[in-house]
């Protein structure tokens, strides 16, 4: 694109190449809006005799086409795009989701000269009506090419994003402790339940028990029994690892252990098993207070039913440090 400055009856179908104000600072015209005939007929009432625009050649798409492509391949799930002035599309939440990114082709997609993407982080929980992604283009105009090679990645990778609904949850609580387990239910009850309500749901089904390899592994068959989206295990003790009482109860049913150990402080303890494709978390300490821990990091994903697996909790290091 070559910009240069020209009268404004020769505008008609050029491209502003600044925002155009009247004289006491409220906007009149963008820039990159595409100049029409009544444009040009209120410019010239404002006054205007010049103006600075440029025009589309041979190879080129035009800002906003561009992100629309861009936007229309680079997300799926429980989201809706809308354009924005500038050459920008926005992504945002139709309903309450987790967000899920790739991130290496987030990177690979930012490396090109074309366009540039800004997300929301992997595992967040966002509301209906929130963005979750925004797409800006170079200003006016890229090249054909560079945006074919883009949407040609996407199309191959698949999406960078995935808006995951979350419908209709069920969290089942287990609080245990070496003597009482109500004592357990008194000091944690109102943490947990307030770390639930900011994804949007409340505890379902809750039992309480002493913290005994044979007296965990009934409640935790009882739960199951529910059909719970996640069982959560809110323990006054902290469990040395999988060979402790939690992690022992959680083998007698025959869960698969999926990883102990995060690198997020506080929530270093994690003890991720499944039993199917339930999953059931223990994360002494986490429910003593309300600070975000790694309960937060990963709950999102449960509640919209994704699997997260070992490594992925092993790549939430970068950013594990929530204090």
């Amino acid at each position: 694109m070559r910009a240069q400055t020209i009268d404004i009856k020769e505008s008609t179908g050029r491209i502003l190449c600044c925002t155009i104000f009247r004289p006491g600072g409220k906007k009149l015209l963008a820039k990159g809006h595409l100049l029409n005939d009544d444009d040009v007929r209120l410019l010239a009432i404002e006054g205007l005799q010049e103006v600075w625009v440029t025009q589309l050649e041979d190879g080129e798409v035009s800002e906003d086409r561009a992100v629309a492509m861009v936007a229309g391949e680079m997300g799926c799930g429980g989201l809706e795009i809308r354009l924005a002035a500038g050459g920008r599309a926005n992504l945002i939440a139709t309903e309450d989701c987790c967000v899920l990114v790739d991130d290496d082709l987030l990177k690979q997609i930012n490396c090109t000269a074309s366009v540039a993407i800004a997300t929301v982080l992997n595992f967040s929980y966002a509301k209906a009506g929130q963005r979750i992604a925004t797409v800006k283009s170079t200003p006016f105009a890229v090249a054909e090419s560079q945006l074919k090679a883009v949407v040609s990645i996407l199309k191959e990778r698949g999406p960078i994003l995935q808006a995951r609904p979350i419908r209709h949850p069920s969290v089942s609580i287990l609080y245990s402790d070496a003597a009482n387990g109500e004592r357990a239910r008194q000091l944690f009850e109102n943490i947990v339940r307030q770390r639930l309500e900011k994804f949007g749901t409340a505890p379902g089904f809750t039992l309480a028990c002493i913290e005994e390899e044979q007296a965990v592994a009934k409640s935790l068959q009882q739960l199951m029994r529910m059909n719970p989206t996640a069982i959560l295990i809110a323990s006054t003790t902290a469990p040395a690892g999988p060979e402790d009482v939690i992690g022992r109860a959680m083998s007698r049913i025959g869960c698969h252990l999926e990883r102990f150990l995060a690198p997020v402080e506080p929530g270093n303890l994690l003890l991720l098993n499944y039993k199917d494709d339930v999953p059931i978390v223990s994360a002494p300490g986490c429910f003593r207070s309300a600070k975000p821990n790694v309960v937060d990091l990963i709950l999102p994903a449960m509640l919209a039913r994704y699997r997260v697996s070992g490594w992925e909790v092993a790549g939430l290091g970068h950013g594990g440090l929530l204090v």
